[in-house]
């Protein structure tokens, strides 16, 4: 049963790119969200956060895995990456979707995962430099902040909460209208129809 969320962690992982994304994932109760670090070692996120990860990389049950999270983050400049790309393609050859934002999207095109679909990423030129076989540019969409195709989510880093919208509809958490409202709600602060003549309480810098 494909039931295990993983996402990477390692030395100054952007764990804010992916914490909106995580919460919901938890929220029904049906996923558990499991750590994947190259130890199992603690490590240390961009906030400052120390993780102590749930299984190493090598450890993954690809039976149970529905989905791989790659966040931003420096990894991608160490002698890491070679090591990333390859748990994403094995991730992704086993039957199951992978996502990535910020510096994890050219992971996936090293992966040679972006060839053939539809992507999107922090700029065009980023790609092209750190994936030298990446032949996925007429696949590029640089007017959306986040996009998922054919089991590959990829987003900006300034698409943090459209990464997690695409996230959301992949593992079919909420039906299309609650998503909808979900992103209107997170990313323009329009309340759902449901909470209509609810108080909000808004805090007023002094």
């Amino acid at each position: 049963m494909r039931d295990t969320i993983y996402v990477l962690v390692f030395e100054g992982f952007a764990d804010w790119q992916v914490a909106l994304a995580l919460a919901e994932i938890r929220r029904p109760g049906d996923w558990a969200v499991r750590s994947a670090g190259f130890t199992r070692e603690p490590v240390t996120s961009m906030s400052g956060l120390k993780v102590s990860p749930d299984v190493s990389v090598d450890e993954l049950d690809l039976d149970a895995a529905a989905l791989l999270i790659l966040p931003g983050g420096h990894l991608w400049l160490s002698a890491q990456l070679e090591q990333t790309v390859a748990v994403a393609r094995r991730v992704y050859e086993a039957g199951a979707p992978v996502a990535a934002i910020d510096q994890g999207v050219p992971v996936l095109a090293r992966a040679g995962l972006l060839d053939r679909c539809r992507h999107t990423g922090n700029w065009p030129g980023q790609v092209n430099r750190e994936a030298p076989a990446y032949a996925g540019h007429d696949q590029y969409d640089a007017n959306v902040l986040a996009v998922s195709d054919d089991g590959v989510i990829t987003a900006s880093h300034l698409g943090s909460i459209e990464f997690a919208r695409e996230i959301i509809h992949t593992l079919d958490l909420y039906n299309a209208s609650d998503r909808e409202h979900w992103y209107r709600l997170f990313k323009h602060a329009v309340l759902p129809p449901w909470f209509a003549g609810q108080p909000i309480e808004v805090v007023r810098a002094a």
